[in-house]
């Protein structure tokens, strides 16, 4: 019979347990004994649910208490001196790089943060140094392994790969990946003897970076590290797992290694099936097969999964059924939705529902004629009656788009020169994102309405009130251009989406973004439009207040759409464009509304960039820069257009993400150290740029002569007209008094080196 293997599982719990402890060890609330001891429960709870369901290849490993990258970097001794001279403990060292300390040991910043491939996951950037000396220090690996097998479970360890490793790293000084390389090699062998010393059956290594766009150099490294690594590999079985598309240039060096398994993704790896067909698969090899979604949340098809697998056999003589990468990508349960209707609920599977499909799809597989069975008769009613809901009016005004929908007819430069004079804003303009702290009154108003405890009026009262204290907060603090604080919102995307016709929402569905910090995307399940003003009541309302200009703060159709999960039944370019025709009214009424400045955060342009170059604009950038035109070409030239991006390695695209037209972009910056900057220089970006001064993602507040240091450098790349000076990213998840603290700081750093070029 077909056997079944997961890639990963959530790790934060049904009920997002593993956030609340770690959180409260944060506070100091509870010990790390207690955080330690949840965190193995959660462990134990994952692992017995995959046995339970029938999962022969069940990971360990995969948890993490913040990301697996971060946790590399602990079990190799990659930590950079900052960290080691704070002197913690090797868990407080862990959480130091993960979200920067500031006490009486030291004060230190966190590791950069980056989007993981063409996901909304973000890993810790691991730094390297030509003192760095990586050798094998940790034991979580082998703990979790003996975990589970004191539970009578047999788990695959799993690890991020080497070449992954090396390749998604800083480096610090004049070494680069190569100069590690027997280093690592060794470390990567040293965990092979230990698990053959532990009776491992498999350990699986991941490496999704072998899915981009390869050089010669690349390939001759990957092959080179694992020609040294899988020399010391003793009884171990081990696994390359590859997902988020296809290995095309190195599939011939991946077949001809010493692999045991080879873990291929057939849904987003559009030329692996071409790949087996060509240059054939070893015999002595088993294919893990990547056949069930692991980033959405539909039910698979279960006839289109079993005519692949049978043209897998074809070419293959052991395949094992998986999951397309980790489920860590989609919620943990069907089972938190009480409120879900049936004949909706019944289109979807999070992840435990997914360890059920596998289960089935295994029984069935081993049949000649499934067809009789009830699961494959239920599966198939599931895909029969699927109709998606879909509005005539909405499908027409798409058709009807034309070319002077995406094109704002005043140029930029003559834009600025007009919005100037209107907003008459001095040299290095403060802003912030958007968002100020949800503190608990914030979330305890949204409580009480969304329980019903209070009228929409009663709950609108007092998010006036709230929105009126940061008005007055932000002019204490002596920000330029002010925003109302967002208190009408969970989230930037399902709050729109709630306002919007063909979206769905959920109760309980939280997915990781990073750390503790969790998104719950909502869904879309027919066409879109708008179905009410959504913003423009609270933004004028804060206008009101102010002879300030406030910021009307909006999410863009691409981010709304890659922060969902999207329908399947239509191409995402068609989805992008009902949104942004949903987002242009909004934007309409804002202006008809008094605002003079207007935000329309693309948080999350770059994450659903294709992987390989090629791709790019054929599949993507084409229709994703013209979503976002079209949501602002119509605003008049006096009216000043802000985009924001979040973490993502932006060099690539600069001149696509000029094109957006915008007249203000602001990026994450703060912790990749401003490298974008030289990527804005070397490409003659045109557009008004923040990028962002400090790391809002971190506790630490940096002193004001930390800012101005920050904006001297910024200063010596662009010139200061060109610049704005904000924060990295909204502040929903800081806290007043810290948020009020570095706001002031970064508003005396920008009046210190106005005056300083004045």
């Amino acid at each position: 019979m077909m056997k079944t293997s997961v890639i990963g599982f959530p790790r934060i719990g049904k009920l997002r347990e593993l956030k609340f402890a770690t959180e409260k060890y944060f506070r100091s609330e509870i010990s790390q004994g207690e955080l330690l001891k949840t965190a193995k429960e959660l462990r134990k709870a994952h692992w017995l649910m995959q046995k339970s369901a029938g999962i022969d290849w069940i990971p360990s490993g995969d948890f993490s208490f913040y990301d697996q990258m971060l946790d590399m970097c602990m079990l190799f001794n990659v930590i950079p001196s900052e960290y080691q001279a704070l002197g913690l403990d090797a868990l407080d060292t862990y959480f130091a790089m993960a979200r920067g300390y500031q006490g009486k040991d030291g004060d230190v910043k966190a590791l950069a943060m980056k989007k993981w491939m063409n996901t909304n996951y973000h890993y810790l950037v691991p730094e390297f140094s030509d003192e760095t000396e990586i050798r094998l220090v940790g034991t979580a690996p082998f703990d979790m392994y003996q975990e589970a097998k004191a539970d009578q479970i047999e788990t695959k360890p799993v690890l991020i790969g080497a070449f992954t490793f090396l390749k998604l790293a800083k480096y610090r000084g004049k070494k680069g990946p190569q100069d590690f390389l027997l280093a690592i090699a060794k470390a990567y062998g040293d965990i092979l003897e230990r698990f053959h010393e532990q009776g491992v059956q498999w350990v699986q290594f991941d490496e999704p970076i072998l899915v981009t766009d390869l050089s010669a150099a690349d390939v001759w490294l990957f092959v080179t590290l694992y020609q040294k690594i899988l020399a010391q590999k003793g009884s171990v079985q081990v696994l390359l797992q590859t997902y988020f598309g296809d290995v095309r240039d190195v599939y011939s060096e991946i077949i001809k290694l010493d692999f045991d398994g080879i873990g291929l993704d057939f849904l987003e790896g559009k030329q692996n099936m071409a790949l087996l067909k060509q240059q054939g698969f070893p015999k002595e090899k088993v294919l893990f097969a990547g056949l069930i979604n692991g980033k959405n949340i539909w039910r698979c098809n279960y006839k289109k999964v079993l005519e692949q697998l049978k043209g897998l056999r074809q070419y293959v003589d052991s395949i094992v059924l998986g999951t397309s990468c980790s489920l860590l990508h989609v919620p943990y349960t069907l089972e938190n939705e009480e409120k879900l209707q049936a004949d909706i609920r019944l289109y979807f599977s999070f992840a435990k529902e997914k360890l059920k499909e596998l289960a089935e799809l295994k029984q069935l597989a081993s049949l000649a004629d499934p067809s009789q069975e009830r699961a494959w008769i239920e599966n198939e009613k599931i895909f029969a009656t699927l109709a998606n809901s879909r509005d005539a009016k909405v499908q027409a005004q798409v058709a009807a788009l034309t070319e002077s929908d995406f094109v704002r007819p005043v140029l930029r430069a003559t834009r600025k020169q007009i919005q100037q004079e209107k907003l008459q804003l001095p040299l290095l303009p403060t802003t912030t994102i958007g968002s100020f702290p949800q503190t608990q009154a914030v979330k305890k108003n949204r409580t009480k309405y969304r329980k019903g405890e209070i009228t929409k009026e009663m709950y609108d009262q007092e998010v006036y009130r709230l929105i009126a204290d940061c008005i007055r907060l932000q002019e204490e603090i002596g920000l330029d251009v002010l925003v109302h604080g967002e208190y009408e919102r969970n989230d930037m995307v399902e709050f729109f989406g709630e306002n919007l016709a063909g979206y769905i929402f959920t109760e309980k569905a939280w997915v990781q973004s990073y750390g503790t910090r969790c998104v719950k995307p909502p869904i879309i399940f027919g066409d879109v439009k708008r179905i009410r003003p959504i913003t423009v009541s609270y933004s004028k309302y804060a206008q009101s207040l102010t002879d300030q200009p406030v910021k009307g703060m909006l999410t863009g159709p691409v981010t709304i759409l890659n922060w969902s999960f999207s329908r399947e039944d239509i191409s995402q370019k068609e989805m992008a464009f009902q949104i942004a025709l949903a987002i242009r009214d909004e934007v309409a009424d804002l202006v008809a509304a008094g605002l003079k400045v207007i935000q329309i955060d693309e948080a999350a342009l770059k994450e659903k960039l294709p992987i390989r170059k090629e791709d790019w604009y054929r599949d993507y950038l084409d229709w994703a820069i013209l979503a976002f035109r079209l949501c602002h070409a119509h605003t008049p030239p006096d009216i000043q257009i802000h985009t924001h991006m979040c973490y993502s390695e932006f060099e690539a695209i600069i001149q696509d993400i000029d094109k957006m037209d915008a007249d203000v972009i602001s990026f994450e910056a703060s912790r990749s150290k401003l490298e974008i900057l030289d990527g804005l220089v070397k490409e003659h970006f045109q557009t008004a740029v923040g990028p962002g001064v400090y790391d809002i993602h971190s506790p630490r507040v940096p002193s004001t002569e930390e800012m101005v240091q920050t904006l001297e450098n910024m200063l010596e790349k662009l010139p200061a007209k060109q610049l704005w000076v904000n924060p990295d990213c909204g502040l929903k998840t800081r806290g007043i008094s810290e948020t009020t603290t570095a706001l002031k700081n970064l508003v005396t750093a920008a009046q210190t080196v106005r005056s300083a070029l004045k």
